[in-house]
């Protein structure tokens, strides 16, 4: 520590002995194309004195920049050139009338990397001309005084251009910012790191040394500006970073303004990350500081939000009333950007979603099918008719007719699934995907996915049975109707609660089934059948045409009734409320629709009652109501 100060002192000492030049060179005056005799330019006193290592050389470059800016006129000049300079031309000049050392020409060619993205020039021929490579040289000639700022810049605008990353001057330029990492400032590190995450990916063996660098030091992170590119940019190479960067981030969330917050949810969704702390910190300040968001920032906040699958009411209810006011002139994008966001959310906002419904009738020839149909997806998760919702499906009918064979076949099977959802499937929709030509790729694949694609198929072709008494088919064959059981489901406190308690209301186990997977893709978390006077009767011998296969073949004695018990979860609601989402509300109807009589078991209702008596007791009374409400209709 004693011998760096000393060195310091000295350095100044000696640039205090710097005399100042009379006046400009001659040269500097000369018009352009003008060439003046090539002179060395003058050097200070220190330039002569070298270091040992790499790294005492970058620890003095700070100290060699001021003492040449504030004594060197000549040079102060050339940099004015170089900084005013409005094409690659007049930079090439400077090579001509002036004698460059190697840290003006990596300024020059830092501003030939700015002026070809600026005015999109090709880099080839910049690369091939002469004086570039000239260039080049005398930059790798002398590349250990080149400062520590320029040389970052310099790495960045090689790659920029698309210099051949073999060629030796290259790997010597990358080779001097390894060894000077040490001694690079933290705001030098985070934008290189920025650089290089976006230029050439985690493969990058210098981006790894820095982030490692910036692991280390991450204690002398601050502002927002750095930490906001960070965990934009860098933040998906290094998880370890990433933590640092949300610990930061909330301790500094007090200060990002909306345009900051943005960036960060959007990061955060991007890597998946769902930090619970730092996305509350940044709702709170969202909400109390900020009265007045742009229309970026509703809908990047409320995508990130979505894909995060973090609930936040207050932030909702805000940003629902704010772009409710901007619908009008939204484009379709945004449209279907905002609906889909609210819908994977489950959050139902009636005055946004009557005012897209009303954009989609007033923005009909502006909206493509592909918009259309994610429009229709969003009312269907949502269950949500509009208000006006006779004119809007003539309006979707129309659009999508003669539209059906040119869309994708996942998105088909998409849209019509939504359409039942919302009881609009016509025949048209249902022919096109119960066609055997159609699911023929469903066929032998056992994937996740595909599993679902089949799912909602089977729940379509219900549909046509169940909704749709003037469809005269096609259906589904019956070895298409069994779908794939969910591998390793865990058992709820709903569920198991539910059957503990509807042990003592069937008396007997032969008196019901459990888990009763239907033809019609819905799972009956328990069956019953009933007398007239409500008493339960053994199931085995009655035929069960929702079953793929029945056990018994006698039908129903006069006046019994089936009783399907559905339990309702919290995530089968829509946020916040007691309206089951479309999917759920289907269930409900195709059950009902196929001759049960449907006992709701909702989880606000049933986990409420903590003893085993007064849940047998809630479920005999919901049963009761339930006969009572058939007879009354």
């Amino acid at each position: 520590m004693a011998a760096r100060l000393v060195r310091r002192c000295c350095w100044r000492h000696f640039g205090a002995f710097v005399s100042a030049p009379s006046a400009v060179p001659a040269s500097l005056l000369l018009p352009v194309g003008k060439v003046a005799m090539a002179r060395a330019l003058p050097q200070a006193p220190f330039a002569s004195f070298h270091a040992s290592s790499p790294s005492s050389w970058a620890d003095r470059f700070s100290v060699k920049e001021q003492v040449e800016d504030s004594r060197n006129p000549e040079h102060r000049v050339i940099r004015e050139l170089i900084e005013t300079a409005a094409s690659p031309q007049e930079l090439f000049q400077l090579t001509e009338l002036h004698a460059l050392n190697s840290n003006q020409a990596s300024l020059i060619i830092t501003q030939l990397s700015r002026l070809a993205a600026e005015k999109n020039l090709e880099t080839e021929s910049i690369l091939r001309d002469e004086r570039f490579q000239q260039l080049i040289g005398m930059m790798d000639s002398q590349i250990s005084q080149v400062w520590n700022n320029t040389l970052v810049n310099l790495l960045k605008s090689l790659y920029s251009l698309g210099m051949d990353g073999n060629r030796r001057e290259m790997q010597s330029v990358e080779q001097e910012v390894l060894w000077r990492l040490r001694r690079l400032t933290f705001r030098q590190l985070a934008s290189l790191a920025e650089f290089l995450a976006v230029k050439q990916g985690k493969e990058s063996k210098l981006l790894y040394e820095v982030i490692k660098k910036l692991e280390l030091r991450w204690t002398e992170l601050e502002g927002t500006r750095t930490v906001v590119a960070l965990m934009g940019k860098v933040g998906h190479v290094s998880p370890a970073l990433m933590d640092r960067l949300e610990d930061k981030a909330l301790e500094l969330a007090e200060q990002f303004n909306p345009d900051d917050i943005r960036k960060i949810t959007l990061a955060l969704a991007y890597q998946n990350r769902r930090c619970v702390p730092l996305l509350r910190a940044l709702s709170y300040h969202l909400i109390q500081k900020h009265s007045e968001l742009s229309l970026n920032v509703l809908l990047d906040v409320i995508f990130a939000y979505g894909k995060l699958n973090f609930h936040q009411p207050q932030v909702f209810q805000k940003i629902a009333t704010d772009l409710h006011s901007q619908v009008s002139t939204m484009t379709p994008v945004e449209v279907t950007r905002c609906i889909r966001s609210f819908a994977l959310l489950k959050w139902l906002s009636l005055p946004l979603f009557e005012a897209i419904a009303q954009y989609a009738l007033d923005n009909t020839k502006q909206l493509s099918v592909t918009h259309l149909c994610g429009i229709i997806l969003s009312f269907a998760r949502l269950n949500f008719q509009p208000s006006g919702s006779e004119d809007f499906y003539n309006m979707v009918h129309e659009v999508l007719q003669g539209q059906l064979d040119s869309l994708e076949p996942h998105l088909l099977m998409d849209l019509v699934w939504s359409l039942c959802v919302l009881q609009q499937a016509k025949a048209p929709y249902l022919q096109r995907v119960l066609a055997p030509d159609f699911y023929a790729w469903l066929r032998g694949d056992q994937s996740l996915k595909t599993q679902n694609l089949r799912l909602k198929l089977i729940h379509i072709n219900a549909a046509a049975k169940l909704e749709s008494p003037d469809y005269q088919g096609p259906f589904l064959p019956a070895e298409m109707l069994s779908a794939a059981e969910p591998a390793g489901e865990k058992v709820t406190l709903l569920q198991s609660s539910l059957r503990e308690a509807l042990a003592g209301v069937l008396g007997s186990r032969n008196n019901g089934r459990f888990d009763v997977r239907t033809i019609y893709g819905w799972q009956i978390d328990a069956e019953m059948v009933v007398n007239s006077e409500n008493k339960p009767l053994p199931l085995k011998d009655f035929a069960a045409p929702h079953l793929l296969r029945s056990e018994g073949t006698k039908p129903l004695p006069p006046g019994a009734r089936r009783v399907a018990f559905l339990r309702w979860e919290f995530p089968n609601f829509s946020n916040r409320g007691k309206d089951l989402l479309g999917r759920y509300a289907m269930a409900q109807r195709h059950i009902q629709a196929a001759g049960f009589l449907v006992v709701d078991v909702p989880h606000y209702e049933f986990l409420d009652l903590k003893l085993e008596r007064q849940r047998a007791a809630y479920l005999r009374d919901k049963l009761n109501k339930a006969m009572a409400e058939e007879m009354a209709s």
